[in-house]
């Protein structure tokens, strides 16, 4: 059982440091386009006032959210796979 939860919680580490790694690069792509955006003519007013509407839309979109799959797909996956081994 000890060894179940140790292995449980550097699993959530492991996934934790995942999903910090992968926000950052999808915050840091975003806002790379945004500032291509803004380059190219398309963007109105100030660089980084573009820059900074940009990522609170991306904040509140789905695509962030979606980053969450990291921790839902393997503990859904690791949870189906003990069912079934025991269970079926």
């Amino acid at each position: 059982m000890m060894g179940g939860l140790r292995l449980f919680a550097m699993l959530l580490i492991g996934l934790t440091v995942v999903y910090v790694c992968l926000s950052l690069y999808s915050r840091s792509v975003r806002r790379a386009k945004l500032e291509a955006e803004w380059d190219a003519g398309n963007g109105a007013g100030d660089r980084e006032a573009h820059v900074r509407s940009g990522l609170e839309r991306y904040d509140g979109s789905i695509r962030r959210k979606l980053i969450l799959g990291v921790y839902v797909v393997p503990l859904s996956l690791i949870g189906i796979l003990i069912y079934v081994t025991n269970f079926m």
